[in-house]
């Protein structure tokens, strides 16, 4: 069986998802950030990215991490492209052409969107704006995403998805990334080709129950 190991309110969620969307039985480990503990090395301290066991897997102490025989996987999106190629499905690529463009962008997405996209959902969206300097930021951020989403809204405006007509791993890996900007209404409101499609993504029974997980921790 899988082993994902990360807690859903971290990049696990994109791997969480895909599972259900295939109909992947797994194993949820639900590996803590550091950062989020007051003392990670305490001796009560839940199972976190400075655990000894966890960094027997990863060395660099980020979650997510695929387990899946004897295969140690980490980089979120190397997971869910890997599991989409091994099980297939018209989530998956169908041929060598259909393959490059999933990677093609979920790269995208991880170079050119979601650093500025995880600013606005630290400081916008959890309501941590301090000062000038953060606003600011938030700012600068919202206008370089403008570029990269004016081509995502052109593939989606004629396409309605990013690969092949249809819902594939490459739209869950961008929906995951564009979701950390989806509180910036301002923004989101330029491009509403976005908008519909990720609230249909949104809709689908994976992201629901990956959703209810997320929520769960939190509880």
């Amino acid at each position: 069986m899988l082993t994902i190991h990360g807690v859903a309110r971290s990049r696990a969620s994109r791997i969480i998802w895909l599972c259900h969307e295939l109909g992947l039985p797994f194993l949820h480990r639900p590996v803590v950030q550091a950062y989020r503990l007051a003392d990670a090395s305490a001796a009560n301290a839940p199972t976190n990215t400075r655990s000894a066991d966890f960094l027997a897997l990863s060395p660099a102490g980020a979650v997510p991490v695929l387990q899946d025989g004897d295969l140690t996987l980490s980089e979120s999106m190397a997971c869910t492209l890997y599991l989409a190629r091994k099980h297939g499905g018209p989530i998956g690529p169908q041929d060598a052409a259909e393959d490059a463009l999933m990677m093609q962008w979920s790269f995208y997405a991880a170079t050119s969107i979601e650093p500025d996209a995880l600013t606005i959902l630290f400081l916008h969206n959890r309501g941590n704006l301090q000062s000038a300097e953060d606003t600011g930021l938030v700012a600068e951020a919202a206008t370089r995403l403008v570029r990269p989403l004016k081509v995502v809204e052109q593939q989606l405006a004629t396409h309605g998805h990013l690969v092949g007509d249809r819902f594939t791993v490459a739209d869950l890996n961008m929906a995951e990334v564009l979701r950390y900007a989806q509180g910036h209404d301002e923004l989101m409101s330029q491009f509403p080709a976005i908008r519909d499609w990720l609230t249909a993504c949104q809709q689908r029974q994976g992201f629901v129950a990956m959703s209810a997980a997320r929520d769960a921790e939190a509880a």
